[in-house]
């Protein structure tokens, strides 16, 4: 596993009050395959929070995704839903949990807040 994917899961559970408002409450496992095994880990989300863990626990949703794929989510280099749109990945269960724990990856670079820029748009022509 990248160092990327690592710090991602790490940084979880202190990112969870921002992201997780949404009333959401299950378990989704991701299973990350690559070098010819798979590691999975357990992500428990609820309303602000979330407890991360790794096995073959079983789960309300399974996400089967490759590494390099998943490096390249938590890098904001592809998104979630186009990998699965796109067969680069599957995913069974629960969908909610799925629309939730995306919006732990980051946007893709360089791209800003669409009501920053009209803010800004705003200012210039005062």
């Amino acid at each position: 596993m990248t160092e990327a994917t690592e710090q991602f899961f790490a940084a979880l559970p202190a990112r969870a009050p921002e992201v997780l408002r949404a009333p959401v409450t299950g378990t989704l496992r991701i299973d990350l395959s690559g070098g010819g095994h798979t590691e999975h880990w357990l992500v428990r989300m609820r309303p602000g929070a979330a407890e991360v863990g790794q096995g073959p626990d079983p789960a309300d949703a399974v996400w089967y995704c490759g590494v390099n794929l998943f490096d390249r989510l938590v890098t904001g280099q592809t998104q979630s839903i186009s990998a699965v749109f796109r067969n680069e990945s599957t995913y069974t269960g629960d969908v909610v949990l799925f629309l939730a724990f995306r919006r732990f990856f980051p946007p893709p670079p360089g791209t800003r807040d669409p009501r920053e820029v009209a803010r800004e748009h705003v200012r210039r022509i005062r």
